[in-house]
């Protein structure tokens, strides 16, 4: 069972981060990558928080907070940026 819940885990989150890739690489505007960045890293924290769940450990809760403390630093500094821009 945990075998299959492990397979389609990363078959979901492999379709993610392919999708966010796309857009990353197609998005017409600076915000549509900046979205498409902010997806991919949270594809990134779910796949680290989905192999500590599987696997059943914790030590990898520094890299959980790490990785979300630049999504959020990011996409706030992005969006700023963004704003000054249409101001």
């Amino acid at each position: 069972m945990i075998t299959f819940l492990a397979v389609v885990l990363t078959a979901l989150l492999s379709v993610t981060a392919l999708l966010a890739l796309i857009r990353l690489y197609r998005g017409p505007s600076l915000l549509d990558r900046v979205i498409a960045a902010d997806m991919l890293l949270a594809t990134m924290v779910g796949a680290v928080g989905a192999e500590a769940a599987v696997n059943r450990h914790a030590t990898t809760l520094p890299v959980l907070v790490v990785l979300s403390l630049l999504g959020f630093v990011g996409s706030v500094s992005l969006v700023r940026f963004a704003v000054r821009e249409q101001a």
